[in-house]
């Protein structure tokens, strides 16, 4: 009778039982070994790479199995709330590609059966199970305050005994019920805590489905499950949401691994059946030899808006995200080129154990790939959404010259090998900028890449020569020959084999006249075909060039 008197005093207004709430939130009606997965994350600050890796394992093996996959607002630590946060969680979701079924759609609205999605307003659920657990003694009040725990945190640091609050060094574990009730009525402090069964000396085992089987010590500490504030804690708030709202797989970092043992624990004091638990290894980055976690204050590429402001397309970091979730796909991509990258299949026992290293230059690699693979069109859509805001002056130059620019972004494109110049939106200006007379003629003389063994005073006759005899109708063969004519008469040679035996007999060869027209034309030694350039230009802008040069 007194455990019903406490817990009527602690929950005077919540009258529900747990069968209730069981009774709300049925089995889902889903066809066999259909997983439910969450993205469950605190709007504490604004979404980083790590959460899109999280959000894309959940979205895949939901989608892949004809499950669900929900988005839940796990905002119980107010306090650091980040106003917007939610917003730009459902936005960056939604730019991934990674579409809820259920959950927040917004600050304030939501889709689905099983809500509310925010923790905040599901407070009366957790009280129901938390006064359950008071009926049951396996829930307590505990009325220590910060000064009296880290007085016994450091006592037990002190005499090298397990930190924590638990057995012994659980003061009011053992508090009678009167007692109890004493001290509510008088008005003190208190917060709700859980009265472990567990014993440090047993073993409890976990199959996790990344990293194999895990054994760890029983939970013996008496966590907390209701904070001062009336809210419950992440350990007990996520058991009683995944359970009510039937999430069959729980993907989250190793960080939480260790906090294993008390989840399990608290399924089992509630007599339910836990979901399988997949703990994904932490994204690390190489610095200076050595790896360490990759870093949302150190590291740009930590932060979502990264990827949007250098312009990697979104597909691309998809692409990048699925190799790391399982190395297979790399080899999937190549025998499948032009599929689409959610063909392909993620596994969880094919994930790296240990951590997942996040390269930029890898992810620059794949991204070439994605870019090379898109028809100029797409090319030129996604390039003036992404500098219409990051390089208006492009936005400008590449819209009002539409059509030049399709053919620019179509050179080479088409082919068995298209040309992979571009791995972001933020690399198109200095690889296309020739084109346009506005920034070609910003560039000084030292910007101009001649030949090594050609100075500017060659590099005018050679091009007052070829200016002549420049005939912009040839076919690309007979543009060749007639290049190869004005060289040779200048003293270059085709010939490799007669060059390199008497060097001295020529100025060069023709390739270093060709490199002198690249270099007038475009200031670069390194660009696509000249033949082309010198089409998508027309003749009139390639005969001021000459002019000019």
């Amino acid at each position: 009778m007194s455990l019903e008197k406490l817990a009527d005093l602690i929950y005077p207004d919540i009258n529900k039982t747990i069968e209730d709430y069981i009774k709300m939130y049925p089995k889902r009606n889903l066809k066999e070994g259909a997983k439910v997965t969450r993205y469950a994350p605190s709007p504490t600050g604004f979404q980083h790479i790590g959460g899109v890796f999280s959000a894309l394992i959940d979205e895949r093996l939901a989608v892949q199995s004809g499950g669900v996959f929900y988005l839940r607002i796990e905002d119980t630590d107010q306090k650091r709330e980040v106003e917007g946060a939610v917003e730009d969680t459902i936005s960056t979701m939604h730019n991934f590609g990674l579409n809820f079924h259920e959950g927040m759609t917004g600050k304030d609205t939501s889709k689905g059966d099983y809500g509310p999605y925010r923790q905040s307003e599901r407070a009366e659920i957790y009280k129901t199970f938390a006064k359950h657990l008071i009926l049951k003694g396996l829930a307590y009040p505990c009325f220590c305050n910060a000064d009296e725990l880290n007085a016994l945190r450091e006592k037990q640091i002190a005499e090298k005994i397990t930190p924590g609050y638990y057995g012994e060094y659980a003061h009011c574990r053992n508090l009678s019920t009167e007692e109890a009730i004493e001290k509510i009525e008088r008005g003190e402090s208190y917060i709700l805590r859980l009265k472990s069964p567990g014993n440090s000396d047993n073993k409890v085992v976990l199959q996790d489905l990344i990293k194999g089987e895990v054994v760890f010590p029983e939970n013996n500490q008496d966590i907390v499950l209701i904070k001062g504030d009336g809210l419950p804690t992440y350990h007990f708030a996520h058991v009683v949401d995944d359970y009510l709202m039937k999430t069959t797989h729980v993907i989250r970092g190793e960080e939480w691994l260790s906090s294993a043992p008390i989840h399990l624990q608290l399924f089992e004091v509630l007599g339910f059946e836990p979901p399988k638990y997949a703990h994904t290894p932490t994204i690390m980055k190489q610095d200076e030899g050595s790896k360490r976690k990759l870093s949302k204050r150190k590291d740009p590429e930590a932060a979502v808006s990264y990827y949007r402001e250098v312009g990697y397309p979104v597909q691309s970091v998809i692409e990048y995200l699925l190799n790391i979730i399982n190395s297979g796909f790399e080899t999937w991509r190549a025998e499948n080129p032009f599929a689409d990258s959610y063909d392909f299949e993620i596994a969880l026992d094919k994930m790296s154990k240990s951590g997942a290293l996040f390269d930029l230059v890898k992810l620059s690699d794949v991204s070439k790939d994605v870019i090379s693979r898109m028809k100029a069109t797409e090319v030129y859509e996604k390039y003036t959404e992404w500098a219409k805001e990051f390089d208006p002056q492009m936005y400008e130059l590449v819209t009002a010259n539409e059509s030049m620019a399709k053919e620019i972004f179509n050179i080479d494109r088409e082919g068995p090998k298209p040309r992979k110049d571009y791995a972001k939106w933020m690399d198109v200006r200095e690889k296309i900028f020739y084109f346009f007379d506005e920034l070609f003629y910003k560039e000084t003389v030292d910007q101009i890449e001649l030949p090594k063994n050609v100075d500017m005073e060659e590099a005018k006759r050679i091009i007052a020569a070829y200016a002549e005899a420049y005939n912009f109708d040839a076919d690309k063969d007979t543009w060749f020959e007639e290049l190869k004519a004005v060289g040779e008469q200048l003293g270059y040679t085709a010939n490799r084999k007669e060059f390199k035996a008497n060097p001295e007999n020529f100025k060069g060869m023709i390739a270093d006249v060709a490199a002198v027209v690249r270099a007038a034309l475009t200031h670069r030694a390194n660009t696509p075909d000249l033949y082309t350039i010198m089409h998508v230009m027309g003749e009139e802008k390639v005969r001021d060039r000459f002019a000019k040069f």
